[in-house]
């Protein structure tokens, strides 16, 4: 036991001098950078929240969640294109639900807000967080359901 207690106490050393824990990471540069307040005045005080802070909005809130037209969902903040309405499907969840984003314009990124690692999805263009990504979607397609805010998207139908 006492062997197992000292093996133990030393991986934990080992894990908390790791260079991972001490090097600072890299802030990732994007295309349209803002200010706070540049964003503030260019989004609704909800949008912030969701976009510049990483919130996330009630569910069942958004009228996206039950948009059914065919078009394009874009960034909120950038309008950049993320999403396709072809890959839209009722998750249930309460938030618009994705089976996939336009390549190359959704940003995957590890978020630990929550006390463990969570796959969060950032506009590729500005940072703005947009919502996760889960291992529960459609098996006959992807299996991956990206659960985006609403208040993070706008429509813009074809």
């Amino acid at each position: 036991m006492k062997n197992i207690l000292s093996l133990i106490a030393v991986l934990f050393l080992i894990n908390c001098s790791s260079k991972a824990q001490t090097s600072s990471k890299e802030k990732k540069t994007y295309s349209i950078e803002k200010t706070n307040a540049e964003w503030k005045k260019l989004l609704t005080p909800n949008q912030y929240y969701v976009l510049r802070e990483a919130g996330t909005e009630r569910a069942f809130s958004s009228a996206l969640n039950k948009n059914k037209a065919k078009g394009t969902y874009v960034c909120a903040a950038c309008k950049t294109p993320l999403y396709k309405s072809q890959y839209k499907y009722d998750s249930r969840s309460g938030w618009p639900s994705f089976d996939r984003a336009i390549k190359k314009n959704v940003e995957l990124d590890v978020d630990y807000k929550i006390g463990y690692a969570r796959t969060e999805l950032k506009c590729n263009t500005c940072g703005s967080h947009l919502g996760h990504s889960f291992g529960d979607g459609p098996k006959n397609t992807t299996g991956k359901r990206h659960c985006i805010n609403g208040v993070a998207l706008e429509f813009i139908a074809d």
